[in-house]
């Protein structure tokens, strides 16, 4: 018999690719060994998983200057001239019923936009389903169903910053609107990098497959808690290819936090400081054993650091004693806090470490935003701009290290809607002539020029574009 366990040992060593069968290597010693599963987890956890089938009407003009790649660039759907069609268009999502009263955190691009949201649950019963919280920094977003006062089952949150990479996950959710599948796989990093629809930059990545339709749905660890929500893949034809990424769950916790308190929107905590991945080369000059950390680079004037002492060349290397690897991960640390609490911030300056206590704060409106109607025969005319301050820039989802002149509204049938003009357009120049703040934007627009040219910035991207006077 011992020859025959050797002998069987040995083949699954082989198998695996190995030259000889482990010391420590255990046969199972009974059917119930033999027969492990992860049914019983999947049991247990999968009526917590929901499918999401949301409707919306679209309205796109068709115009021309669509053939235009210059044009399509810069003004995507909203060219001037042309007519508008509307279509009907379906999606659908996952979500996870994290309290017993029908509360669902999902993601938000999978509900953005929505004008009916239909949830189906395991048991293929549906209801109604309503937004009560939408955070698109952060790509996620929570629902209620609509049900009288019916009682769900629920999946119970894990701090996910005990995630660590090896860690057996189960992913859950309806890729390609099949129905609800079962996948497992591992957690294959801890990546800092932009993925989807988030700014977030940190998210749990994973080899379990996941595929279009599973955003939203659960990222489960093995003692059947939520630890992440899938989010998006790496993908080149839009099938799994065994990187998946996932919200952390301790982020799903702010929102949920915050509609258990009431809140109908979420403030992130705002530092106002800007830096970089500290290199090798820049871990050498500063006297550093590994490149690793967040060099500060500038601090905004408002911001709570300075008060706290920070300053440009230092690098930051923990929040709160979790280490910092990257930028990513540092604001990371700061988004996942919350204001009025106290961040401890551990630094390397000229060699020496040291803790810096610096207090969360809402963004700032500084300077002030002098909100702004433009009017006129001017390009922007119909338009409201305004001063762009941290606070601006978390209302219209701009970078809030930039500065300058945003536009926060733009009125139908008016020039500026006719040429194009979108909330969270930065105005660079007009005719040449730099702008720094809305009174600079007043007074060139008052000019009366043959022609416009106007500079301006959307999505990262700074285009100059001409109009007739």
């Amino acid at each position: 018999m011992k020859r025959i366990i050797s002998l069987f040992c040995l083949l699954l060593a082989l198998l695996a690719g190995a030259s000889e069968c482990r010391a420590d290597a255990v046969l199972p010693q009974s059917r119930a060994q033999i027969s492990l599963s992860f049914a019983p987890l999947v049991k247990q956890v999968a009526p917590t998983v929901v499918n999401i089938y949301t409707q919306r009407l679209v309205r796109q003009r068709v115009s021309p200057l669509f053939d235009d790649p210059f044009f399509r660039q810069f003004f995507g759907d909203t060219a001037p001239g042309g007519v508008t069609r509307e279509r009907m268009e379906k999606s659908l999502g996952s979500g996870v019923i994290v309290r017993p009263d029908g509360l669902i955190i999902t993601s938000r691009h999978v509900i953005a936009d929505a004008e009916q949201i239909r949830v189906v649950l395991s048991d293929r019963r549906e209801f109604d389903a309503k937004i009560v919280l939408s955070d698109e920094h952060v790509d996620l977003a929570i629902l209620r169903i609509e049900s009288k006062g019916e009682t769900f089952p629920f999946l119970e949150l894990k701090d996910s910053d005990e995630a660590q990479v090896g860690d057996l996950v189960l992913a859950i959710g309806n890729p390609f609107g099949v129905g609800q599948t079962v996948t497992m796989g591992i957690i294959s990093a801890l990546t800092h990098k932009s993925v989807g629809s988030s700014d977030l930059g940190y998210f749990i990545q994973t080899d379990a497959a996941i595929n279009p339709g599973n955003s939203g749905g659960a990222l489960v660890t093995m003692d059947g808690k939520l630890t992440g929500i899938n989010a998006a893949i790496y993908s080149r034809d839009g099938g799994n290819m065994g990187i998946g990424f996932a919200v952390p769950s301790n982020m799903a916790r702010l929102l949920i936090n915050a509609v258990t308190q009431g809140k109908e929107h979420v403030t992130h905590p705002w530092i106002g400081i800007e830096g970089q991945e500290v290199t090798q080369d820049i871990a050498l000059s500063l006297g550093m054993t590994q490149p690793t950390g967040f060099l500060v680079k500038s601090l905004h004037p408002a911001s709570p650091a300075v008060k706290a002492g920070l300053k440009s060349g230092d690098v930051i290397i923990s929040v709160n004693g979790r280490e910092v690897e990257d930028p990513e991960a540092f604001h990371y640390r700061i988004t996942s806090m919350t204001i009025g609490s106290t961040a401890e911030i551990g630094i390397v300056r000229q060699g020496q470490k040291s803790v810096l206590h610096v207090d969360m704060i809402a963004p700032p409106e500084y300077p002030p935003r002098k909100e702004t109607l433009v009017a006129g025969r001017n390009p922007v005319s119909g338009a409201k701009i305004a001063n762009l301050s941290p606070a601006v820039a978390e209302e219209i989802g701009a970078v809030d290290t930039a500065h300058g002149v945003v536009v926060t509204q733009v009125k139908e049938n008016t020039l500026a809607a006719r040429i194009g003009l979108q909330r969270g357009d930065i105005i660079l120049a007009v005719n040449g002539e730099k702008i720094a703040n809305v009174d600079d934007a007043i007074a060139a627009l008052r000019q009366t020029p043959n022609s416009w040219r106007l500079t301006l910035r959307r999505d990262g991207n700074e285009v100059t574009v001409m109009f007739g006077g």
